[in-house]
């Protein structure tokens, strides 16, 4: 089942895929006598299983008028997760010029309030510098979790989405990163572990903070559709493509995951409490194509304007329009 959100006459309204169309799940509901539908998506995913089952029944017996394609404003499919995790590096042919792997994930947190829908533009400041799109998956969870265990993880899952994590890295080394050179009484092995050290004089402590680079307004395409987790049979083996103004710049595929989708959900889980309806991220895509041969970091959305469009198989398909508000 594909269920999405929209703005309709003003207000966030749910809407579902039926028979190839977008219909109104209100329509849906009524017309098979199941009542008021939930007003929102963290209403659907918080009223449980039975809430799930009511929803299947409207789109499989439910009468809808179906909406103009052209006239649908778009919004996330999740509008208010409790936070937005992703996971940096996680593509096994980007993490493999890492200095040291962790073993772990790396998590970062992109603020909800970076979401955007289908359809929306991508909002590029003069100041931001070289930004880069993000292909991903991203999962919105189903239930509270804790310390999940890797077999149960994928339990906790709603449904499956596409996001673009879209990424400034001028932003990152411009605002968001610092570098100090410690004193050595100050010193810790922990400060230097994690990469190649250049001697005993290289005392060089790196911090970056994905904030501004990661959760910027509009930095956070996601959508159109959430799939339901029961029509996703393996999530770590989908295709995954992009294109910039039509042409192929990325093609990969979830199997290209460093730590699988269980994998991220159990280590999360140790860290952070789950909530019901949060936004998990997975990671990039990132094996090139034709004149893009670094794939998404060949794609500069501060120097192009046009429309990046990512397709996950069975997921559906984001678009949406860089623009240059300088210009």
């Amino acid at each position: 089942m594909k269920l999405g959100t929209i703005n309709h006459q003003g207000r966030p309204a749910l809407v579902a895929m039926k028979d190839g169309a977008v219909v109104l799940l209100s329509e849906l509901y009524a017309s098979a006598g199941l009542g008021t539908s939930p007003a929102t998506m963290n209403d659907l995913i918080e009223g449980g299983e039975s809430e799930l089952a009511k929803a299947r029944q409207a789109v499989e017996k439910g009468s809808a008028t179906p909406l103009d394609d052209a006239g649908i404003d778009w919004l996330p499919p999740q509008t208010r997760p409790s936070k937005v995790l992703g996971v940096a590096f996680n593509n096994m042919g980007i993490r493999k010029s890492a200095h040291k792997d962790p073993g772990v994930p790396n998590f970062f947190l992109k603020a909800p309030s970076c979401l955007t829908g289908h359809g929306k533009p991508v909002i590029m400041e003069e100041h931001y510098g070289e930004t880069i799109p993000e292909l991903e998956l991203a999962a919105v969870l189903g239930k509270r979790c804790k310390n999940v265990s890797v077999e149960e993880a994928r339990d906790a899952v709603f449904g499956y989405t596409i996001t673009n994590d879209v990424t400034s890295h001028g932003l990152k080394f411009g605002l968001d990163s610092i570098a100090t050179t410690r004193e050595p009484d100050l010193i810790r092995p922990h400060h230097l572990a994690w990469r190649n050290s250049h001697g005993e004089d290289d005392r060089d402590v790196y911090f970056v903070y994905h904030t501004r680079s990661k959760a910027t307004d509009t930095f956070g395409p996601i959508g159109p559709w959430l799939t339901t987790a029961d029509e996703v049979a393996d999530p770590n083996a989908l295709e995954v493509k992009g294109w910039f103004d039509g042409e192929p710049f990325a093609v990969d595929s979830t199997s290209s995951y460093r730590f699988k989708v269980e994998e991220v959900i159990a280590e999360a889980s140790r860290y952070f409490t789950l909530e019901p309806g949060d936004v998990i991220c997975f990671g990039t895509s990132a094996k090139g194509v034709g004149k893009f041969p670094n794939g998404h970091r060949s794609v500069n959305m501060h120097k192009l304007s046009g429309v990046i469009d990512i397709e996950i198989e069975g997921l559906g398909r984001l678009s949406n329009p860089v623009v240059h508000n300088w210009k």
